[in-house]
């Protein structure tokens, strides 16, 4: 390990530094160019399910091979409250405001959208 800490330049350095910024900005880009929907949008087996309000708290039971998925929305976030699938990722996940959430042994996503008008067009979080 010494001798790959001494054996690097100074343009190693300048590289390695470049990149880190480059890619800490790209989390801050990418969170601002997902839009912050309105809508909760619950997807079971590839289909929609329900779409809700996101500032309309409530809790939903939704059926699953492994059981019902509870999903609570409240204050403008959504997360899975309780799941019985085996390792319960989607709990661990917690609140969101944006993005998805995917159960998969369950076969269920919950992702937040809606109104999205105000963004550019052609631009999105992958591409921008």
């Amino acid at each position: 390990m010494k001798t790959v800490i001494r054996s690097t330049t100074l343009a190693d350095k300048l590289l390695f530094i470049a990149l880190t910024t480059a890619a800490v900005a790209g989390i801050f880009y990418s969170r601002e160019a997902m839009p912050k929907g309105s809508d909760v949008i619950i997807e079971v087996d590839g289909r929609t399910a329900y779409t809700l309000a996101l500032d309309t708290d409530r809790v939903l039971s939704v059926p699953g091979p492994y059981g019902n998925t509870v999903v609570e929305i409240k204050g403008g976030r959504v997360r899975v409250k309780e799941a019985h699938c085996p390792n319960r990722l989607c709990e661990k996940q917690g609140w969101i405001t944006r993005g998805a959430i995917v159960c998969l042994p369950n076969h269920i996503v919950i992702s937040v959208g809606g109104k999205t008008e105000n963004l550019p067009k052609g631009l999105d979080a992958v591409t921008g």
